[in-house]
């Protein structure tokens, strides 16, 4: 599963250091019920399903017949999940002979049957089941991660939104899928499949495995019937039928798929075609082939997270859908769901998290995965910015440092779906490869998958999988970052003893609780060259020496840049010059940036590290120097236009561009009116908005005048746009405009909007139209509060507090006040 919200909330803020707080002590465990591992009483062996569609009651008429056995002991019962569903008749199964079986279904939940006889431990039956399910009727609530949980979507089934697709998909994360077929609903449980789906012929269809047979089955209809010949969870069943094109390429022999609406068909290849060469580098580095017979992916509408690993048919919400002009603007981390999802048929699919409790094996290896393929086909910076992004994300979040990862107290296990599982969880298995080198990290990911194969796992078998191979205990390691909580709070001081020639760096952990076990090294730069010591901090406070032949120009500590930490580095300035220019790693750089950032109005050579970052490498630290500008300031504005106008003149690359523009724009040079309306016949959306919102200023008449023509386009990067000019030169009457745009938004989209919506509602003078904001704000806060969301709006919402004496002064602060309590108080 990869969250929606995941895909870009808290991106990368290069300009302000790592959150130098401490976390919270660990909460009380008791307060959630421990979660066991669902107990074996009977194994699911194998799943036959039959079933179609009424797209008037928005109902599933199926029948299944289910191969089970006995787990350990003799058992006469056989508890299955069963959400919502009318059952029409229970049977056992002799043959094709029917003996009907009595059973209970008081809670429409648990369906209790009475086998009528004892089976042995691995003596099979087969139990029919002839049922409805009625997803719209089920009373049921998801999570911020996973946002429903009704398992089965009938997706406009009677057409009555014009220009929308007709549609059906399942969602099984986490107990859902037994919202549409009875089922043993644990991920602990794995089986066989087949699924014959009855449905207008018109429509295509995609399942698990292989499409066997296709038959007619009576007027305007076809059966398709899908067979899983290996064994996965139920979670990982999925059905999906519409008006879907099918774009194709192979891969070893193997079939691999792209499912799109047809008007996103023509740039399947463009959007999935990396598919292939992930399918190969994965394969190749974890030393086991993709195990499964082909690998389909389908967009959907209305999906109610990001994106779902079914077994060789993952889902993906509509957001992965682009036209060829907007590929232009695709960064990374809006193409590494792809990636993520995909490592996913290994880790998820192929061995699965016993418990959701476990699920860092699942979601944790499944974020590692981004930047791992980054670094194979973009290159370490890009790998390490994707790393740097989700790390900061989760340090934005004080609250996670509460949780365990590994996290047997939950009280929904929707719960587990966090910053923790991911964004955290994928920085540990980062650090732990860092620690144990390439080569025993992936000798043990390799036995991990190959002793657990088409079962399950937990964190303490992975474990056991890289001792194994190491030959060293990791106890300390799992103990402290899988079953423990939070993370290592630094100080970082220096001291050189010119009289011994020796260095010294003391390390001070300031959180609370023991101490963590901290290997890093440590870079000494002496006249250019690096001399490295490794080091290992056992203690609170740790002092590591060095005798050098002369005073470092550079002491940089943890070199490698994948410890997990929070830390205040009181190096000098002038040190963090020369790590810019000097030290080769992405956060090397970042780190530089942001401390120059700091000092660039009081510091000429800040400012020079800055006009050096404008002509980076890497993209991404291009844009980041950018964002970092404060260009109010005459001295800095001084010493970065001259840099600003030949970047101006040899920038080409849309994803920096845009940040270059708007950058440009704030020294208000009417020089730069004709590029600015140049750029507005870019290609890239994202440079056309930009160059929209950098024309408003200086022509703010001309620049409404072309937003107005703008209006009808649907792209989100130019609606942006629109929105911002609006917001700061536009009146009340694009005030529907912007409400609108902000309601058809994806959560992504709604959180670039907050920031232009505040602005306008803090400029019109309308009751109505502010408490229409302030509503939407707050309703995006509450939502996402687990993810940080609160806090920044919260900010936005407290700006909009009136002046004395200016109109509605009262009434404005209160609905202000009023929304900020619900957001303070919301769970």
């Amino acid at each position: 599963m990869k969250h929606l919200f995941a895909l870009g909330l808290m991106g990368l803020v290069a300009t302000t250091p790592a959150l130098a707080q401490a976390p919270a002590a660990p909460a009380a465990m008791a307060e959630s019920p421990y979660r066991a591992s669902a107990t074996k009483i009977n194994d699911l062996v194998h799943t036959k399903l039959d079933v179609r569609f009424d797209y008037a009651k928005r109902y599933l008429y199926g029948k299944t017949w289910i191969t089970l056995k006995p787990h350990g002991y003799p058992t006469d019962t056989l508890r299955l999940d069963a959400k919502g569903m009318d059952i029409k008749a229970v049977a056992l199964m002799n043959g094709d002979q029917q003996t009907p079986l009595k059973y209970t279904y008081t809670d429409g939940a648990n369906l209790r049957i009475n086998l009528g006889k004892t089976f042995k431990p691995g003596e099979q039956y087969v139990v029919y089941i002839d049922y409805i399910s009625k997803p719209d009727e089920l009373k049921v609530q998801g999570s911020a991660a996973i946002t429903d949980a009704k398992g089965l979507y009938f997706i406009n089934p009677d057409s009555a939104v014009a220009g929308k697709p007709v549609q059906i998909w399942t969602q099984g994360e986490t107990e859902a899928s037994s919202a549409w077929f009875p089922t043993i609903d644990r991920p602990n449980q794995k089986t066989t499949q087949e699924i014959s789906m009855t449905v207008p012929s018109k429509y295509v269809t995609l399942s698990n495995g292989a499409l066997v047979s296709q038959k007619p089955a009576g007027p305007g209809l076809r059966t398709d019937t899908w067979k899983m010949d290996l064994p996965h969870a139920p979670y990982l069943f999925m059905m999906a039928v519409g008006d879907f094109r099918i774009t194709k390429d192979t891969w070893r022999g193997k079939e691999v798929s792209y499912y799109m609406e047809p008007k996103y068909a023509p740039f399947a290849k463009q959007i999935f075609g990396n598919t292939t060469d992930m399918l190969e580098f994965y394969s190749n580095r974890l030393g086991v082939e993709y195990p499964w017979n082909k690998y389909a992916q389908i967009v959907a509408r209305d999906y109610v997270s990001g994106a779902m690993e079914n077994t060789t048919a993952t889902l993906h919400g509509e957001q992965v859908q682009m036209t060829d002009r907007e590929l232009l603007d695709r960064e990374y981390q809006n193409e590494s769901v792809i990636a993520h999802e995909l490592f996913h048929q290994w880790f998820g699919d192929y061995v699965t998290a016993e418990s959701w409790s476990n699920i860092t094996v699942n979601e944790s290896m499944a974020d590692f995965s981004e930047g791992l393929y980054a670094e194979h086909k973009y290159g370490r910076d890009a790998a390490d910015a994707h790393y740097y992004r989700y790390l900061r994300r989760y340090l934005s979040s004080p609250r996670d440092a509460t949780k365990n990862l590994v996290r047997f107290h939950y009280d929904s296990q929707e719960d587990v779906f966090d910053l923790v599982s991911y964004q955290k969880g994928g920085a540990i298995v980062d650090m732990l490869r860092t620690y144990l080198g390439d080569d025993v990290f992936f000798a043990g990911l390799q036995k991990y998958l190959q002793d657990n194969k088409f079962g399950n796992g937990e964190a303490h078998q992975m474990r056991l999988a890289f001792e194994a191979v190491s030959g060293q205990d990791l106890n300390w390691f799992y103990n402290q970052w899988y079953f423990a909580p939070g993370h290592p709070v630094v100080t970082i001081d220096y001291a050189w003893d010119a009289t011994k020639k020796v260095q010294s760096v003391t390390v001070k952990q300031t959180q609370p609780g023991q101490p963590f076990r901290l290997p890093f090294a440590i870079d000494y730069y002496v006249n250019g060259r690096k001399q490295r010591q490794q080091v290992e901090m056992t203690e609170t406070t740790q002092t590591f020496s060095m005798p050098l032949s002369a005073k470092p120009e550079l002491v940089n500590v943890d070199a490698n840049k994948k410890t997990l930490w929070q830390k205040t580095d009181n190096k000098p300035f002038g040190e963090y010059a020369f790590q810019y220019n000097k030290a080769p790693l992405f956060v090397d750089r970042i780190e530089a940036l942001a401390a120059a950032a700091k000092e660039q109005t009081t510091n000429a050579a800040a400012r020079g590290v800055l006009a050096a970052a404008l002509n980076d490498k890497f993209y991404g630290v291009r844009v980041a120097a950018l964002e970092a500008l404060k260009l109010d300031d005459a001295a800095v504005a001084k010493a970065a236009t001259p840099t600003l106008s030949k970047r101006l003149a040899a920038e080409k690359d849309p994803l920096v561009l845009p940040e270059l523009l708007i950058a440009v724009a704030k020294l208000k040079d009417k020089k730069n009116e004709k590029f600015f309306a140049q750029q507005l016949s870019s290609q890239s959306y994202s440079v056309q908005g930009a160059a929209l919102v950098a024309l408003a200023t200086l022509q703010p008449a001309q620049a409404l005048a072309r937003a107005k023509t703008y209006e009808t386009d649907s792209n989100g990067t130019l609606a942006q746009a629109v929105t911002e000019v609006y917001a700061k030169y536009g009146s009340l009457e694009q005030w529907a405009y912007v409400r609108d745009k902000f309601d058809a938004a994806r959560p992504q989209g709604q959180f670039n909007l907050m920031e232009p919506m505040a602005t306008m509602l803090g400029r019109l003078n309308d009751a109505t139209a502010f408490n229409e904001g302030v509503t939407r704000l707050k309703t995006l806060a509450v939502k996402y509060k687990s993810y940080g969301a609160d806090k920044p709006v919260i900010g936005l919402l407290q700006s909009l507090m009136p002046k004395a004496g200016s109109p509605n002064a009262a009434e404005t602060q209160q609905t202000v006040e009023k929304a900020v309590a619900e957001i303070q108080g919301a769970k």
